[in-house]
């Protein structure tokens, strides 16, 4: 008697590196800015990015442009991108999409923060604590966004036609 095993690859997943790829920091008001009473403005800027390097290995970028004014002067600029190589295989298109535009972002996130946090020390501010970010929930908003432009397009074909 023949049994039917499950032939299914099950996917697997491993971080191969994580690197910083592009810092940079800016403080164009120094020294002057240390003599001014400090109430700062934090505003923030994330944008993710992956490209596939084979077809296992993923680059997936975290881009965060961090600018703290202090009343209407830039006090410092910080750039920061946080890269890293994920293997993935075995994963569906779907499953593939969300490891790449949540999962991996979210184990990026610390590190970029590290590095935030150290510039800004280094460059003689106070230490800067980045709130934690819900990945999931940015790619559940882009995914939302995408089905919302499709339906327009979809609706403005209809209208032309």
């Amino acid at each position: 008697m023949v049994t039917e095993q499950n032939t299914a690859a099950k996917p697997d997943f491993a971080i191969q590196r994580i690197y910083t790829k592009d810092l940079s920091f800016e403080s164009p008001k120094t020294p002057q800015l240390f003599n001014e009473q400090w109430t700062p403005e934090v505003k923030m800027e994330l944008n993710t990015d992956a490209k596939p390097v084979n077809d296992t290995l993923y680059e997936v970028s975290l881009k965060i442009t961090v600018t703290v004014q202090n009343k209407d002067t830039v006090a410092f600029l910080i750039e920061v991108v946080q890269a890293g190589l994920f293997m993935l295989k075995d994963f569906s298109t779907a499953q593939r999409n969300q490891m790449l535009g949540s999962f991996c972002p979210n184990i990026l996130y610390p590190y970029a923060r590290e590095v935030i946090s150290g510039l800004a020390a280094h460059g003689g501010f106070p230490a800067l604590y980045l709130s934690p970010i819900n990945f999931d929930a940015l790619y559940a908003q882009h995914l939302n966004k995408l089905k919302e432009q499709d339906a327009v397009n979809t609706a403005s074909q209809e209208i032309i036609v």
